[in-house]
């Protein structure tokens, strides 16, 4: 008997509602309810669409994320490994230029002549999905391009990456030495390929400078597009910028990838190379010109390779923040639209009530 009170209250609650809206504008005809129901429900039905795609691109996002995180350590590990070869070479370089510090010597890789064509290598990456990395690059390169021609001198391009290669081919204005394509872990047996090229352009005074543009690994969310000048070469092996800045190179930083409160971060370590001193007695069986003249150009392919390996960990760091973006992105985006997705649904229920309502009083 309750029930059958507080129905009959409901509907006279609602009935005195739909009577006083009546004064005011007249009910909708049977004709128009039926159409919008499919309204409502095609809308709800894209909807949930819509935000069932938004989800599967967040897990997409996420498992991107996590491959570029695997694979950031994996170019870690690289450098790491390759350490011991680098400081070894260093202490040798070092400690020839100390016999031979009151000689004039002359090194093919180390003469400087002067300045009438320069060779610009590029290393970009081999895939997109990281942002502005690859375009931030090539601004540079363009930039760097428009100074040599405001200086009056002459240039080439070594393009190592498939985004730089595809670049150039489609400016054939710009002029192209030779096209290298990139892996996902750079070795020693690719990076000699393209210390060979250099090698031959400088000896034959094809060019006169070697300049190599590629991106300097800061951080997780930060990399620096950088030009070295690669040859001539420093005898002392000092990594030297186009403006003359010196870096020694028994002076190395690594980067470590970790964890820190469930997040990734990158910590960074100076690390000095110790340049023991040979032995005073110590004598070459050969003359050590012709010593340093062998050396150098593994010092050169040891450039060339921890050069793309810091342009792969700054590709990978890129492709890491910007799909974490877009997981970001995506996350916003469902909720925003899980909130529309229930003020329709919600919508819905209320004109569906309201016409049930609305058929009750017309029966009374």
């Amino acid at each position: 008997m309750a029930c059958s009170l507080s129905f009959s209250s409901s509907v006279s609650s609602f009935h005195l509602s739909t009577t006083t809206q009546s004064t005011q504008a007249p009910p909708p005809s049977n004709a128009s309810i039926p159409n919008t129901c499919p309204i409502q429900c095609s809308n709800l039905r894209e909807l949930r669409d819509r935000i069932g795609s938004v989800k599967n691109t967040q897990k997409i996002t996420e498992a991107m994320k996590l491959v570029a995180a695997a694979k950031v350590r994996r170019a870690q590990e690289a450098v790491v490994n390759g350490r011991p070869f680098s400081e070894t070479l260093v202490e040798v370089l070092y400690n020839i230029n100390e016999q031979l510090q009151t000689d004039d010597i002359d090194v093919p890789l180390t003469r400087v002549r002067p300045v009438k064509k320069v060779a610009l290598m590029v290393v970009t990456g081999d895939r997109g999905l990281c942002g502005g990395f690859n375009n931030m690059l090539l601004k540079k390169a363009e930039a760097r391009i428009a100074e040599l021609k405001d200086l009056g001198v002459d240039y080439t391009i070594i393009s190592v990456g498939k985004k730089g290669n595809t670049y150039f081919v489609r400016r054939p204005n710009i002029p192209v030495d030779r096209y290298f394509d990139g892996s996902n872990l750079p070795t020693a047996k690719e990076a000699q390929a393209i210390a060979d090229d250099v090698f031959s352009l400088f000896i034959s005074e094809e060019v006169d400078k070697v300049e190599m543009l590629y991106t300097k690994f800061v951080s997780l969310v930060k990399s620096d597009p950088v030009i070295h000048t690669l040859l001539p070469l420093s005898p002392k092996g000092e990594i030297c910028d186009i403006n003359g800045k010196c870096v020694d190179a028994a002076e190395d930083e690594l980067f470590r990838l970790t964890t820190k409160e469930g997040k990734l971060t990158v910590e960074m370590d100076t690390v000095k190379t110790e340049t023991l001193s040979f032995s005073p007695i110590l004598e070459f069986e050969q003359d050590p010109a012709q010593i340093l003249d062998a050396l150098l150009p593994l010092y050169l392919n040891s450039q060339i390779l921890r050069a793309l390996q810091e342009s792969l960990a700054s590709e990978l760091a890129a492709r890491m923040t910007a799909m974490s973006n877009a997981s970001d992105n995506a996350s916003d985006l469902r909720k925003s639209l899980s909130v529309v997705y229930n003020r329709v649904r919600q919508a819905k229920i209320t004109g569906e009530i309201l016409e049930i309502v609305a058929g009750a009083n017309a029966l009374v």
